[in-house]
């Protein structure tokens, strides 16, 4: 059992790892274009006080990450990344608000 819960964290902690690698190249594929200048009214990557207003407006980054999967105003659902993972935008969110 013990082998079985330890297995289970590494493959958790695997996938995760690799949702934090990949922001970067993600962030540059599907976000920069608009996170990157704040057109259309986008929160600028780096912003934090932008980035922090909506979180909190979202109830949290997990509010967020479900605001990001359904679209909003002009960001197309998943910002286009229709093979993004949650945690992958979780990621990308996490990156872009830093």
């Amino acid at each position: 059992m013990k082998k079985l819960m330890l297995a289970s964290a590494m493959i958790a902690l695997g996938l995760s790892f690799n949702a934090q690698a990949e922001a970067p190249a993600k962030y540059n594929t599907f976000c920069m274009a608009c996170h990157g200048t704040g057109a259309a009214g986008a929160p600028k990557s780096g912003d934090k006080a932008a980035w922090a207003a909506r979180i909190e407006a979202a109830g949290g980054i997990d509010g967020l990450v479900t605001s990001a999967k359904k679209g909003k105003n002009a960001m197309p659902p998943m910002g286009l990344c229709s093979d993004c993972s949650d945690d992958e935008l979780k990621s990308i969110i996490e990156f872009m608000s830093k």
